[in-house]
């Protein structure tokens, strides 16, 4: 079981990635999470020291590390990840990519909080600049997103109803 959990800021991947991980019995792995235990400090300020090139780097490398070292696994991704460096086709290529489709609407009630926190998100601290940017935002992943063969659209995104996507996928595989 290895398990590639991507979509937008906000659309839920590390919750649904924990609770995937206890109920199959596998390791998580938050690639953001590692990526910050490896450098030693945020991501807000890696991309402020070295900027959006180096932290994209950075992902690709560890992310072809996480999945060379785990056999088994739920990986949550970073929303950008499967749109640099050919790191989709490697999770394509390594497991079972599920996208979680969020609406923006949905998304924008999630990240208010955080927004701040979030480097490609800051500086769009109201409702409507940060609906603004996720639309945008959106807009030029959806393309990758749209290539994981499984998807589960919000509200609907469940620990039971991604558990029931995956056996019917694995079935039919």
């Amino acid at each position: 079981m290895r398990l590639y959990l991507i979509g937008m800021p906000g659309a839920g991947k590390t919750t649904l990635g924990r609770g995937l991980a206890a109920a199959y019995q596998v390791p998580f792995l938050d690639l953001d999470e590692e990526i910050v235990r490896r450098e030693q400090r945020s991501v807000s300020e890696i991309f402020a020291q070295d900027g959006e090139e180096y932290f994209r780097q950075r992902e690709a490398d560890v992310l072809r590390e996480v999945v060379a070292a785990y056999p088994q696994l739920v990986l949550a991704t970073g929303g950008g990840t499967p749109c640099f460096h050919h790191n989709l086709e490697v999770l394509l290529a390594a497991g079972l990519t599920l996208y979680l489709a969020v609406p923006v609407e949905e998304l924008v009630r999630r990240l208010m909080v955080a927004a701040a926190s979030r480097p490609l998100l800051a500086g769009h601290l109201d409702a409507k600049a940060l609906e603004t940017r996720l639309h945008e935002t959106l807009a030029a992943r959806q393309q990758f997103y749209d290539r994981a063969p499984l998807r589960c659209t919000a509200p609907t995104c469940s620990l039971e109803a991604v558990q029931q996507l995956v056996a019917r996928y694995n079935a039919t595989a």
